[in-house]
């Protein structure tokens, strides 16, 4: 099955070869979950264009020698899954830049199987879900193009220092080591490494990680655990190691504290970004010193009862605050960020917040904060100029949280910057028509799932404030009409999205004025659309008139014979079907022949007539020019 230029899927059709009818000029070939016990140097011989294969779980033994000889641009393999028995040492030659090659759950127990020739520009190689206990590579295995090493969930229980020299010659390498139980790592092992990131989770103890690590510079270091891990508890002890380290990130997801205090940081102050989800934190210890350089924390799934209790003047220099999702109902408190003065994104998503008059006690002093993130929360009551600490804000969502706004005024009067504004299923009151006021440079307004009075958007209305838009989302709003001037102002909208509602095809009168738009009309009530609306339509760039109960009878011929001229224009055609008359009804439109010329039934009802009217014609002249005979 063809999916794009040179793109082909033949992916779980039980094939046992290439078949014939796969073009010669492929590149792209998806081929997982077929039947090829064996491939040679005949199996893709003629697909000479190839650059990705993917070849998973196609019950794959014998991989033999110049399988790739003739595929010189090759550059991804895929064998994921395969019980791979052997593979001939000049097997991968050919490909002259062969980059990423997957090898995960292919049963190898020592990297001795891999064939070495030809690896020399590789990038990345995956070797996940296997038996190797062991990373020591080959000898003149090539690393010094490698970026990516995964040997996650294999049973890799110590790490030498011969190991880890084979791969000197790499340079910010990503090593991944998850789900293996390391039990030991020799002294020195990474001593003067520089990695660009290092993956442990799901280890057990973590100390004998960090004092294995020490002498080495790591930008990211991922040691979370898993659900199904029975792991240590981790203490100020575990993070000893940590001290003799150069890490910009860590990942502690998911573990537990014992006795979490503020030496359990000590070692923590060169950190630029730390990420504690799911850490079962009730709250972050006072007197947290020395982490001036923290840049971004994210405590998300957490059990903080109030936002005061991450102690988060510990942390001055943080830009970036995630507190998505916590577990219980999370109090905003007063004051208790306004130390984060250089604070940018704050995310409070999922809390269950509530507050009455809010925001600008609970965000005070965030004056750089541009990204603001209250979605998914309890009832907010947003007092005017409700932002006024944040001037900054350049994204604002507040999806699915009820807003209780004081008409006539506007919570976002200050918020000259704002590019974007999520307001969706907020159940606003939409006919306060200062609600969008102050947001001169709105570029996208989300408004999905609000109602409108009497399911109609007037003349006058909300929108006439942010004549900046140029996306605006109005899907699952229950809308009935829209005045045909309702959208006068916003002349640099180039998205438009009404889909989900009730409109009919009158309401593409408010249209006239947009050009070159992006219009989804999907899913409303459009049976049919007059001719004089046509133009209307001419002029977008995009439609999409899917799900709509087209009706596919000469009524709606004019429309009809648009449709098929612009075929070019319209987006999921599949979808966009008739539903009356009956015998037509799911019937694409692009595929409707309509003949409205006059039947033979009509044509013989028209001979009678005129047939019928001259004789008519004839009697009255007749009788006229008798009339006059007599009266001479």
């Amino acid at each position: 099955m063809k999916e794009g230029n040179r793109t082909y899927n033949c992916e779980n059709l039980g094939l046992r070869e290439i078949p014939d009818t796969l073009p010669n000029t492929t590149e792209v070939l998806e081929f997982s979950f077929n039947f090829l016990p064996t491939i040679q140097n005949t199996t893709f011989s003629r697909l000479i264009n190839l650059i990705f294969l993917d070849l998973t779980r196609c019950q794959i033994n014998w991989v033999h020698e110049d399988t790739f000889q003739s595929h010189h641009q090759l550059n991804t393999i895929v064998l994921t899954g395969n019980p791979l028995i052997f593979m001939a040492e000049t097997s991968l030659t050919g490909p002259k830049l062969l980059k990423h090659l997957f090898l995960t759950q292919t049963g190898i127990s020592n990297l001795e199987f891999i064939p070495v020739h030809n690896l020399e520009n590789l990038e990345s190689l995956h070797l996940g879900s296997n038996h190797i206990s062991s990373i020591n590579l080959p000898e003149n295995f090539p690393t010094q193009n490698l970026k990516v090493l995964d040997f996650q969930n294999n049973a890799i229980h110590y790490i030498s220092r011969k190991d880890t020299n084979a791969l000197e010659q790499a340079t910010n390498l990503s090593l991944n080591f998850n789900g293996n139980d390391i039990k030991g790592i020799e002294p020195g092992a990474f001593n003067s490494k520089i990695f660009q990131s290092l993956k442990f989770g799901g280890s057990l103890n973590l100390s004998i990680v960090f004092k294995g690590l020490q002498n080495c510079t790591i930008q990211s270091l991922w040691l979370g655990t898993f659900e199904d891990t029975d792991d240590q508890d981790l203490t100020s002890a575990t993070f000893e190691g940590l001290c003799d380290m150069s890490v910009e990130s860590i990942n502690l997801q998911k573990h537990h504290f014992n006795d979490l205090s503020s030496s359990t940081f000590r070692c923590f102050t060169r950190l630029q970004e730390l990420d504690l989800t799911a850490a079962h934190l009730k709250g972050l210890p006072s007197g947290i010193e020395g982490m001036n350089s923290l840049k971004k924390l994210v405590l998300n799934a957490n059990n903080f009862d109030q936002l005061c209790q991450i102690n988060a003047a510990s942390f001055p220099s943080l830009r970036e605050l995630y507190i998505k999702g916590n577990m219980r109902k999370l109090d905003l408190g007063t004051r208790c960020l306004e130390k984060l003065e250089t604070l940018q994104k704050l995310d409070l998503s999922h809390s269950d917040i509530e507050a009455s008059d809010c925001c600008n006690l609970q965000l005070k002093n965030l004056r750089h904060l541009q990204y603001l993130n209250l979605s998914y929360n309890e009832p907010l009551g947003l007092e005017d100029q409700a932002f006024k600490e944040c001037p900054q804000l350049e994204l604002l969502d507040l999806a699915f949280t009820h807003l209780r706004v004081k008409a006539p005024h506007s919570p976002f009067q200050n918020l000259h910057l704002l590019r974007v504004l999520n307001l969706s299923h907020c159940l606003l009151d939409t006919s306060n028509q200062h609600l969008l006021a102050g947001l001169r440079d709105l570029r996208h307004l989300n408004l999905q799932g609000n109602s409108f009075q009497d399911g109609s958007i007037s003349k006058t209305n909300l929108l006439q404030t942010v004549g900046s838009l140029e996306i605006l989302i109005l899907s699952s709003c229950s809308l009935l009409s829209i005045d045909q001037q309702a959208f006068q102002g916003l002349g640099n909208m180039n998205h438009l999205d009404l889909s989900y509602n009730s409109l009919t095809g009158d309401s593409m009168d408010a249209l006239n004025h947009l050009k070159g738009i992006y219009l989804n009309l999907a899913s409303n009530n459009i049976r049919i659309i007059p001719p004089h609306l046509l133009p209307a339509l001419s002029q977008q760039s995009t439609i999409n008139l899917s799900h709509n109960p087209l009706d596919c009878t000469c009524s709606n011929i004019h429309f009809i014979t648009w449709y098929k001229e612009n075929l070019h224009k319209l987006e999921d055609l599949e979808e966009t079907t008739c539903a009356n008359p009956p015998s037509l009804r799911g019937m694409k439109l692009s595929n409707v022949k309509l003949h409205c010329g006059l039947t033979g039934m009509g044509i013989f009802f028209i001979v009678v007539f005129v047939f019928l009217l001259i004789l008519l014609l004839i009697f009255s002249v007749k009788f006229i020019l008798r009339w006059k005979y007599q009266h001479i």
